[in-house]
Order: C-alpha cells, then structure tokens, then sequence
C-alpha cells in the first residue's frame, strides 16, 4: 500500500539529537532513556538515535562495546520501550556468528518486548579496518506503514533506497554521523532519494564531537517529493518530531 492512501492514519516519529560521550556506555544511556521518556510523552510512536549512539563513533573501541540482547544496555532500553509504549531504535555495535569483524549496527526494542538489530550494509572508506558489513534489508511497521531503516553509508549507495521501495516501504529513516563540511552533500542526496523513492526521508545524526569527526545535528526531514520540510538547525540536545499521515509530512523541534 502507497504512502497516499493512507489518508487517515497517522505517525509521529522522534529524531534525538543527544550528547555522546567516547565509550561511555553509561553515560550515553542515561540520555537515551531521557529522551525516550520525553518522545514518548509527547505521543511519539517511534524515537530514533544517530549511527552508534551508544558508543560513539569510536571505531578504535567498537570491538570492547558489543552488545548482545541479554545486554543490560539492551535490557534498559527495552525496558524504557516497554515502560513508555514506544518503539526505540539506538546505534550500537555487535559480534556476529560467522562475521570476523563487530558490526556496526542499529538495536530496535518494541513496546511488546521484541528486540531486532539491524547490521549496517555499506561502509565508508576506513571503516572495514575495524568492522564486517552485514547483508540484509531491515523493515518495521507501524500502524500501517512499512519503515525502512539505514546506517549512514547505506544511503549513499543507491540500490538500498531502491531496494526500501520495492519492498513497499513507506518511510525511509537513516541513522548517521555526518560533518559539518559534508552535511551539504548528503542532505542533497536524502533529497533526492526522497524524490526518487516517493517516501519522506528522516535523519538523524550526532551533535557531539565523535571519532575525530565534528559533527553538526541538522536532523532533518524531506517530504515523498524531496522538498526540505524541517531542520532542527542547531547542535543543541533535542527532538525533532515528524508527524506523518498519508502524504502530509510536517516536523517540529522540541
């Protein structure tokens, strides 16, 4: 079913921008859960958090801060989905049966209890140094629509958006960690995957300095015909929110 004819049905989807301490798993959960609470309480269906949000973009450390599902990091984050009702999807590293490097990954907890991951399938230059890339799609739905999620680099590759659509995504979100200097670019590429695709496309990325990288907030979201609907336009902790329902896209900060 197409995004269109989903007329009465509507969405709302929360983009974290949060501060990330290197290696501070701790730290950086405590700010997860903060802001899963806080999405959740504005009646926000789904919180996302940027490309290894748990960690930070610390590709030197990954392999000392894999998780698994019985993971306390996992469980509290579970548990914060269940406790509020609200599905919540964190950045994360993990080892996987028959991969010789972690991966860098996505860890998605469902109000039911459910947990999945989601294994980035593109890496950028330098980072099969540290990691193995994983080889399979992931989708969730909720309440009707078919969402389709992407680590960073996996937009950049246009077969993985194309792959979304035929899948009968509705909605593309892409978890990153994306510099100021090349913010410019890759917003111009969400733009036109949004275009290309006829879905909206929702980022969210880092506000914190993180492997090197400083990085510059602007989640933002794209409407099914790639017009630029919101940015956040800031480095500062918050949540960008989207609300979708049927071919209306509209967002807000918070």
């Amino acid at each position: 079913m197409f995004l269109g004819e989903k007329l009465d049905i509507g969405i709302k989807v929360a983009l974290a921008q949060i501060p990330v301490v290197r290696g501070d798993m701790s730290v950086n959960l405590s700010h997860h859960l903060t802001k899963i609470e806080h999405a959740s309480a504005i009646g926000a269906d789904v919180v996302v958090f940027p490309e290894l949000s748990l960690t930070g973009y610390e590709l030197d450390l990954l392999g000392e801060l894999t998780v698994t599902e019985s993971s306390s990091v996992v469980k509290s984050l579970s548990k914060a989905s269940i406790d509020n009702d609200i599905i919540a999807i964190a950045g994360c590293t993990r080892n996987v049966i028959g991969a010789q490097k972690p991966m860098i990954s996505a860890v998605i907890c469902f109000p039911d209890g459910e947990i999945n991951f989601y294994a980035k399938q593109h890496l950028h230059e330098g980072e099969n140094q540290y990691c193995s890339s994983g080889a399979v799609d992931y989708y969730f739905e909720v309440k009707g629509y078919q969402v389709a999620l992407a680590i960073c680099a996996d937009f950049v590759e246009p077969a993985h958006s194309k792959k979304a659509r035929a899948h009968g995504a509705d909605i593309y979100i892409a978890s990153a960690l994306i510099s100021e200097a090349g913010f410019e670019t890759d917003a111009e590429i969400l733009a036109n995957i949004a275009a290309t695709n006829c879905f909206p496309v929702l980022l969210c990325n880092h506000i914190s300095k993180s492997g090197g990288w400083s990085t510059c907030g602007n989640n933002s979201v794209w409407s099914s015909t790639g017009e630029h609907v919101f940015s956040s336009e800031s480095k500062d902790s918050c949540l960008v929110i989207c609300s979708i329902s049927g071919t209306r896209v509209e967002a807000s900060k918070t």
